[in-house]
């Protein structure tokens, strides 16, 4: 059985939309897809109905943007309510939000004669929110960088041109609205921040204590030793396993929807426990 319970649409900064997502999933004979998109559940009822017809199970999901002790740490939340309305103001604050952020780095690029930059982005949105990415690919597609991990560095990120910064719902706030809308709160790409070991332990003793139950043990984004330290780091910290390849679309060949490293043994998923929607898998 084929599990990926991390994937985007272009509901947020993937560029398949969710039926053709789903038909992608069923390329690659995935038989359980969470789409998680960006702060907006919206692809979902698309997403479930070209999931019904081709057969495969799906799991509504979310990824929340949180703001930590200062750093900004994504969290997926699977199996939520799309209509509890605790989630669903949330995560419209951060969607009004994201559109100031939005507006604010294409003025911050102009200053550096950089024009155009928010309708450029907008464009490559197809109608979904604007993210960072859209502006990448917008920067590369101008000729201003040859990538986008090019335009990250040289324009998006701290210190840089375009950067702004996140202002996001706090990780425990974020937690609740999961939890509240039935859901399964999970640490999401955690090798990703760059952070201490005692930096890692202290995020993950607030998650859990808020609540939360999972670390993406498995991602697109973790190369066989992140794997296995976070297999060890789940176990130590009483934390269930989760596992997402993070596609965003075939435009980066090294992430590829449904193609995951092996779930270490030592672990304890989310989907054979009792937390999992509809029984155990």
């Amino acid at each position: 059985m084929i599990i990926d319970l991390h994937s985007h649409s272009t509901v947020s900064d993937g560029t398949l939309t969710p039926s053709e997502l789903l038909a992608h999933a069923s390329k690659q004979e995935v038989d359980v897809l969470a789409l998680t998109d960006h702060d907006s559940i919206d692809g979902l009822d698309e997403a479930r109905k070209a999931a019904n017809k081709l057969g495969i199970r799906l799991i509504n999901g979310v990824e929340i943007s949180t703001s930590w002790m200062g750093q900004t740490i994504h969290m997926v939340g699977l199996g939520i309510d799309p209509t509890h309305p605790p989630l669903t103001d949330g995560l419209k604050k951060i969607c009004e939000y994201r559109e100031w952020r939005a507006e604010e780095i294409g003025r911050r690029l102009a200053k550096k004669r950089i024009e155009g930059g928010y309708e450029g982005a907008k464009s490559f949105a197809k109608g979904g929110l604007i993210a960072r990415t859209h502006y990448a690919r917008f920067l590369v597609d101008a000729g201003y960088c040859k990538d986008i991990r090019e335009v990250f560095k040289k324009y998006l990120v701290r210190g840089k041109p375009g950067y702004v910064p996140g202002k996001w719902a706090e990780l425990e706030e974020a937690v609740s609205w999961v939890l509240g809308a039935g859901g399964i709160p999970i640490i999401a790409h955690p090798a990703r921040y760059r952070i201490t070991a005692g930096r890692l332990r202290k995020l993950l003793g607030d998650f859990k204590q808020a609540g939360g139950i999972g670390l993406e043990v498995v991602s697109g984004s973790h190369n066989t030793d992140e794997t296995q330290t976070m297999a060890r780091t789940a176990k130590k910290a009483g934390l269930l396993a989760s596992q997402g390849s993070d596609y965003h679309g075939p435009e980066n060949q090294w992430i590829e929807l449904g193609r995951l490293r092996p779930m270490p043994d030592e672990c304890k998923t989310v989907w054979e426990s009792e937390f999992w929607p509809e029984g155990k898998l």
